[in-house]
């Protein structure tokens, strides 16, 4: 659920790619979720939606201007939303927010986002094309 009284500039955007508990394993010595924790699981999102764009493998060669916005805490459910912003012949960009719907709430706020840069391989790990969209 979205926090009530968001504006649309502020629900999520793209699709809802992955979902996981913050769990007490996963803080840094002040109780807040490591941001690379956090990093590690909108990597993860946009290597899925690179995949299913680019029909094959993917691997992240850039990501750009990550901002973390908020912390994460125990307890929050993490959701990462993805939504491929460009596609050239092999790399695509991908726009990739993570949101906290805190524990215990119906509060859903953002905390991270960035845009990942991930390029289509072959089986040798070479550069291949991005297949295509077909046209509707």
């Amino acid at each position: 659920m979205i926090e009530p009284g968001l504006t649309p500039e502020e629900e999520p955007r793209g699709n809802l790619t992955v979902r996981i508990n913050a769990m007490p394993a996963d803080t840094n010595a002040n109780g807040d979720i490591f941001g690379g924790w956090v990093m590690s699981r909108m990597d993860a999102a946009g290597g899925i939606a690179g995949v299913d764009r680019a029909q094959g493998r993917v691997v992240t060669v850039a990501v750009d201007a990550m901002t973390f916005i908020r912390p994460v805490k125990v307890g929050d459910v993490l959701s990462v939303y993805t939504e491929v912003e460009a596609v050239g012949r092999t790399s695509m960009k991908i726009h990739v927010e993570a949101w906290a719907r805190r524990f215990h709430t119906s509060i859903h706020e953002k905390v991270t986002d960035a845009t990942f840069t991930f390029v289509a391989i072959d089986e040798e790990g070479k550069p291949r094309p991005v297949p295509k969209l077909p046209e509707s």
